[in-house]
């Protein structure tokens, strides 16, 4: 696998995950009443746990996001350049 190739896959990867991100983003903010009463079908979870977990999630998947394709993408990047 050559560098532009995988810079140009890591670079979709990336799009890909931050569309996934803004997703759940969206269904949380506007779906957020319909997401607490299927969740609380299974768990027993009070609204600040709810919110807490949710907004968790999305920051430790936003973090992986950044370290497994954008600093690898940046990395490739200056590679090519020198």
């Amino acid at each position: 696998m050559n560098y532009p190739m995988l810079s140009q896959f890591l670079i979709y990867s990336l799009m890909m995950n931050y569309m996934i991100l803004f997703l759940w983003f969206f269904i949380f903010i506007y779906a957020r009443n319909f997401l607490k009463k299927l969740h609380s079908q299974w768990f027993n979870l009070s609204d600040q746990t709810f919110d807490t977990i949710h907004y968790s999630g999305m920051a430790m998947y936003k973090i992986a996001i950044l370290l497994l394709n954008l600093v690898p993408f940046i990395a490739i990047v200056l590679i090519q350049k020198t």
